[in-house]
C-alpha cells in the first residue's frame, strides 16, 4: 500500500470508500468553493423540474430529516446521517463531522495542520517515512526520509493502514491543532530513539518541481489546492524542454485548479462534460496554453477523480502522452449538504466525462503505454523521440 501526503488523509476511516481520501469528491470540493458553475453552493436549494424536486435534492432531504429526527431524540444526528446514506446505496456517499470538513476545507486552501511526514506501508507492514517537508517539525527535529515510523504516542504503528497512522498523527478533536504534541518511535538503521514534537501549521506544498540531467522538467501534482494551477504555470515558464506531469497519487481536489491546469498545455476548448440531475455542463480551458512542448502525463491507479479529469482532457485532445497504469475510475459529482448539528453529508448528484465522452466512473482512464516502476525513464524516452519544439 503506498502512503499518500499525510496531510491529505481524513482523521476518521472505515466509513465508506468515500472517506478513505479528502479529495475523493469532484464536487466536495467544487461546489464548496464555487469550482462548478451553475451549482447550488453548500447543499441544494431544492430547485424543481418538470418532474418535481431533483433527485438529489429528495436524496439529501431524507438524510437532513434523519439527522433532526435523531437530534429530537436525543441521538447522533451523524450517526442517523451514516445509515442513511448508506441504505442509498451510494459508493460515494459519505458523512462529515463538522471539524472534519474544516480539515478538508484547510487543506484545500493549501494549508493543514501537522508535523510534515508523508510515509508509507512497505510490504512487511512497516511504516517508512518517505518524505519529510522543509520547514516542518518533523525537519527541524532531524527525521529523514527512510527512516521507520514505530509508534505514535506509544501504540504501535507496524501494520496498520497508513489511513490510521495519519489520524494518530493529526490527534482527535481534542488535540488536532497547532501548538499540540506527539510522541514519534523512530528507527534508522540499529539506531532507536524518540521524537515529541508540536504540531503545526503548515503549507501543503501540492506542486513540486525537478529538473532530470536531459533537460526535462518533472512537474508533480500530489493534489489540486488552492494556487496549484499558478504554480504550474510558473514552473512551465522555468522549463527549458520536455514536460513530464506526474500525477501519480493525485486523489483530486478543486476542480478549478485542475481546469487551469490544463488551461496551461491547452488553447481554449473541452476539458469535460459532466451533469447535475440530468442537465449536462461543460468545462472550458482558456485560450493561450503552451500546446508545442512535448508532454508526457504518468498515472496509475491512486490517479482519482479532477486528477483524472484532467488526464482525459490531455489524453483525448491529444496533448499529452499518457504512461503507468488505469487510474482510479472516481467520475462521478457529489453534493454536500449540512445537517442540524454542523455536520456535512455528501451524495452523488451526476457523473462528468473526458472530451471524447469517456465516462470515467468505475472505468477509469486507460493509459496509451502501460509502465510501472519505470515510468519516469520511460516518460524521458518518449519525450525524447517527441523531440523538442525549438
Amino acid at each position: 500500500m503506498s502512503g499518500r501526503d499525510l496531510f491529505c488523509q481524513p482523521r476518521r476511516f472505515g466509513r465508506g470508500a468515500a472517506l478513505t481520501l479528502v479529495f475523493a469528491g469532484v464536487l466536495v470540493a467544487g461546489a464548496a468553493t464555487g469550482s462548478f458553475p451553475d451549482t447550488a453552493q453548500g447543499g441544494h436549494s431544492g430547485r424543481k423540474t418538470a418532474s418535481g424536486p431533483t433527485r438529489s435534492a429528495s436524496r439529501h432531504e431524507d438524510v437532513r430529516e434523519a439527522a433532526a429526527r435523531a437530534m429530537a431524540d436525543g441521538k447522533s444526528p451523524m450517526e442517523a446521517a451514516e445509515r442513511a446514506v448508506s441504505r442509498s446505496g451510494d459508493r460515494w456517499g459519505a458523512v462529515y463531522s463538522e471539524d472534519e470538513y474544516q480539515e478538508f476545507q484547510e487543506a484545500l486552501d493549501g494549508q493543514y495542520t501537522g508535523v510534515g511526514l508523508w510515509a508509507r506501508r512497505e510490504a512487511d507492514g512497516r511504516i517508512e517515512v518517505t518524505r519529510v517537508q522543509s520547514g516542518s517539525p518533523a525537519a527541524d527535529a532531524g527525521i529523514r526520509a527512510g527512516d521507520r515510523l514505530r509508534s505514535v504516542d506509544g501504540g504501535a504503528v507496524d501494520g496498520r493502514p497508513v489511513t490510521e497512522v495519519v489520524s494518530l498523527l493529526r490527534g482527535d478533536a481534542d488535540d488536532a491543532r497547532a501548538g499540540t504534541t506527539v510522541t514519534l518511535g523512530l528507527q534508522r538503521g540499529t539506531r532507536a530513539w524518540t521524537e515529541t514534537l508540536r504540531r503545526a501549521r503548515l503549507s501543503t506544498d501540492s506542486v513540486t518541481t525537478r529538473k532530470l540531467p536531459g533537460g526535462v522538467t518533472v512537474i508533480r501534482i500530489a493534489a489540486f489546492t488552492k494556487g496549484s494551477g499558478h504554480a504550474v504555470r510558473a514552473a512551465l515558464r522555468q522549463a527549458p524542454a520536455g514536460i513530464v506531469l506526474d500525477l501519480r497519487g493525485n486523489s483530486g481536489g478543486l476542480v478549478t485548479e485542475a481546469v487551469d491546469t490544463a488551461s496551461a498545455f491547452l488553447d481554449g476548448g473541452l476539458v469535460a462534460t459532466y451533469d447535475v440531475d440530468g442537465a449536462q455542463r461543460a468545462l472550458h480551458a482558456r485560450t493561450g496554453g503552451d500546446t508545442a512542448r512535448p508532454l508526457v502525463a504518468l498515472v496509475d491507479g491512486g490517479t482519482m477523480s479532477a486528477a483524472e479529469m484532467l488526464t482525459g482532457a490531455l489524453q483525448d485532445r491529444g496533448r499529452a502522452v499518457v504512461i503507468g497504469s488505469r487510474t482510479f475510475g472516481k467520475g462521478s459529482v457529489q453534493m454536500p449538504t449540512r445537517l442540524p448539528d454542523g455536520s456535512v453529508a455528501e451524495l452523488t448528484v451526476g457523473h462528468y466525462r473526458t472530451p471524447s465522452g469517456h465516462a470515467v466512473d468505475g472505468r477509469g482512464i486507460t493509459p496509451d503505454l502501460d509502465a510501472g516502476p519505470g515510468a519516469l525513464r520511460r516518460a524521458e524516452t518518449v519525450l525524447t523521440g517527441l523531440g523538442d519544439p525549438s
